[in-house]
């Protein structure tokens, strides 16, 4: 039985339907038994579609599928399974996805060019089309289901479905944004992190919707790390339906995209750091800002370099206030920082500055903070305007146990 990650939300968010998007699920006990582990979501004809993938070398046959789908700007499906990311399967891989697509093109009346597709699960393993296109007529027929629905179809090592909404209006006409993802283990930024799903209602030409994807996902998606381990099939989609109509948009700049904007990095801020909170066999959820840098790039660059420290994760897990690890970080990330301009705090309290510890040190408030649930580091390298907040999780033996035991 799977325990939920005591650092997840109380429950599943109320997500509203988003207007010309449909979605199904299903159980093809593909390899988990008794539950769903097949999403299909069916897009309206004036949708548009944008995604961000995995720079991986060893990137998924559905990846390379759905990039060149993506770069065409229209689809009208996606289907994604869990529990076999047909990655690193040749030419049987790729295969599989072209006959998948064909027959998922054929039971929705589609061009096979028009479907997206996603997969996560175990690397290496063949995986037969058969296997889900035996459940397409299912899928097709019954297209109801509730994004909670949608989000626990296609968990794999996840402890709980993750969900979030937001609404805004663009130009004065109200708009929704729903999301779902999944991920928990193999974490780490390089483009996307995992499986995401974005949609909206708004009316947004395919390259706005490829510009506003891109930015939020550099501060959300790829400002997260749960063990420094990028996935092969790392993807996020977004999608606008275009059923509310709103006015046109011919830039990404257009400030009347500007809530929008705000709206749909808040969302994905939010998937991601849930994303963070179910990371596999985390006790603490940990936030590490970075300024003084002399970029946002390597603000974030040095907040990574300590969010995958094996030493600062294992010490945190272990409620130990050894700040020196952090220094220790913060020297490895390369950039040259003069060692006098680093200034930490945790948890709001100094610990160190002009390159040494603080006078008068006292380390009793920060070892109470250090047994909280929620650990906030924070780190000046110097006067540059560079800032980045980058969100992770301790390391405990309840990750060892987890990837030890995943193909049991």
């Amino acid at each position: 039985m799977t325990i939920r990650s005591p650092l997840a939300p109380d429950k599943f968010p109320n997500l509203p339907a988003i207007d010309g998007l449909g979605l199904a699920v299903a159980a093809s006990g593909l390899k988990y038994k008794n539950r769903d582990d097949l999403l299909l979501m069916t897009l309206c004809e004036t949708a548009t579609v944008a995604g961000v993938f995995t720079r991986s070398d060893t990137v998924a046959a559905p990846v390379i599928w759905s990039r060149d789908v993506v770069a065409s700007g229209r689809a009208r499906a996606i289907l994604t399974n869990a529990g076999n990311a047909n990655a690193f399967t040749g030419e049987r891989g790729r295969d599989t996805v072209h006959q998948t697509s064909t027959a998922l093109a054929g039971a929705l009346g589609f061009s096979a060019d028009q479907i997206l597709l996603a997969s996560t699960g175990v690397i290496g393993e063949p995986l037969e089309s058969t296997k889900l296109s035996a459940y397409f007529p299912q899928l097709v027929a019954n297209q109801g289901a509730s994004w909670e629905q949608a989000a626990g179809a296609i968990l794999t090592t996840d402890t709980f479905a993750k969900g979030a909404h937001v609404s805004c209006d663009i130009d004065g006409v109200a708009v929704n944004i729903c999301g779902i993802a999944k991920g928990s283990g193999m974490i780490a930024p390089n483009m996307a992190t995992m499986l995401g799903y974005i949609a909206t209602d708004a009316a947004l030409p395919t390259d706005i919707l490829q510009a506003l994807l891109t930015t939020a996902t550099d501060h959300s998606f790829n400002a997260i790390t749960v063990d420094s381990d990028t996935s092969t099939n790392d993807t996020v989609f977004l999608i606008a339906t275009g059923r509310a109509k709103t006015a046109m948009i011919t830039s990404a700049d257009d400030p009347k995209l500007a809530g929008f904007r705000d709206a749909l990095t808040k969302l994905m801020v939010d998937l991601a750091t849930q994303i963070v909170r179910d990371g596999e066999g985390a006790s603490k959820f940990i936030t590490i800002g970075v300024s003084g840098a002399e970029s946002d790039h390597q603000a974030r660059h040095i907040g990574l370099a300590i969010a995958n420290s094996p030493l600062v994760k294992t010490a945190i897990a272990g409620e130990d206030a050894n700040w020196g690890r952090i220094v220790m970080a913060v020297g490895k990330s390369g950039f040259g920082i003069d060692q006098q301009a680093i200034g930490i705090k945790i948890g709001g309290f100094p610990v160190a500055a002009n390159g040494m510890r603080v006078t008068d040190y006292d380390e009793t408030p920060i070892a109470a903070h250090m047994q909280t649930a929620s650990i906030d580091i924070a780190v000046s390298v110097g006067a540059g305007a560079g800032v980045a907040t980058v969100y992770s999780c301790d390391l405990t033996h309840g990750y060892i146990s987890i990837n030890a035991d995943y193909r049991s």
